[in-house]
């Protein structure tokens, strides 16, 4: 790596987009630019109490150029995982806006065969890693227990299974493609454009692998009217947000730390003087690092 030196693997964060970029970006500090590498300009930040690195970059829309991206960022940084961070159009009616999807597997849609008859589907599937999927399911369970202790108050989920990833950006309340999608991934929780390029690269390049996407709208003809009730900004720091929390606790928990006795990380739920502030099924909480602790969950401004 010809970048700053980095002590522990770092955690490899990619965005489509640039309101997607900088939702990431504003958790990190210590910011700074390794050399460009074939190009592409990466930035390396530090996680809040020291929990560790994280190496962000943009890939633009779609999965080509997300797998690109991706390989260079793994064989550059070798990083404990890569994950892809950003929003997403709602496939499952279960789903609400700012909600966030962790896929268990990606599905790369485009695959078909031209028959007698119609299309038939032939997909290249890809499944979250092991380790990460335990790690995110145990954040999930302490966002689900400290959004319960809120008398009253709403907040985004998160739930787990298939996303389907394509080239198509789908905002129809009915087309071909959309019917077709749900006929042949009827359990596909939510759509996007990059996942199928990252696990690709890195299933190639023995990388783990993980996509956290917040639903931003129904695809469905509607996105600018969520898009205008602030529903992408609002999902893009959710996503965030919950791939920051997954980041620290993959850091802390990688096989390069083990022996370490001294340091036993534990995501931990915490209250601040008895009020969690979500408003408008949005949870007004936070991630944060604690150097003692390793990555701790509290609610002090980190969903928005």
């Amino acid at each position: 790596m010809n970048g700053p030196r980095i002590s522990r693997p770092p955690i490899v964060i990619l965005t489509a987009l640039e309101v997607e970029y900088a939702a990431v970006r504003a958790t990190l500090a210590d910011l700074r630019q390794p050399p460009p590498v074939s190009g592409t300009r990466f930035e390396v930040g530090s996680l809040g109490g020291g929990a560790g690195e994280v190496v962000l970059a943009l890939t633009g829309a779609g999965n080509h150029g997300s797998a690109v991206i991706a390989e260079r960022a793994i064989r550059e940084f070798t990083p404990a995982a890569v994950l892809f961070v950003g929003v997403a159009g709602r496939l499952h009616p279960g789903l609400a806006l700012g909600d966030v999807v962790v896929a268990t597997h990606v599905y790369a849609y485009h695959g078909a065969a031209a028959r007698t008859g119609g299309l038939k589907s032939r997909p290249r599937v890809w499944e979250i890693d092991h380790g990460i999927d335990q790690a995110a399911r145990q954040i999930a369970r302490r966002v689900d227990r400290a959004r319960d202790l809120r008398v009253g108050a709403e907040g985004p989920r998160v739930h787990f299974g298939p996303v389907a990833s394509g080239e198509i950006l789908h905002d129809a309340k009915v087309s071909q493609p959309l019917r077709w999608l749900r006929e042949h991934y009827d359990d596909a929780l939510a759509i996007e454009m990059e996942a199928a390029g990252v696990a690709k690269a890195g299933h190639l390049s023995a990388a783990p692998v993980a996509v956290v996407r917040a639903i931003s709208d129904f695809a469905d003809g509607t996105k600018s009217g969520t898009d205008g009730a602030q529903w992408q900004a609002r999902a893009v720091r959710n996503a965030a947000t919950f791939a920051t929390a997954l980041a620290a606790d993959l850091i802390a928990h990688h096989p390069a730390r083990a022996g370490q006795d001294r340091y036993r990380p534990e995501v931990q739920v915490s209250t601040k003087g008895g009020s969690h502030g979500a408003v408008a099924g949005v949870i007004n909480g936070g991630v944060h690092n604690d150097q003692r602790t390793g990555p701790a969950w509290r609610e002090e401004g980190g969903w928005s």
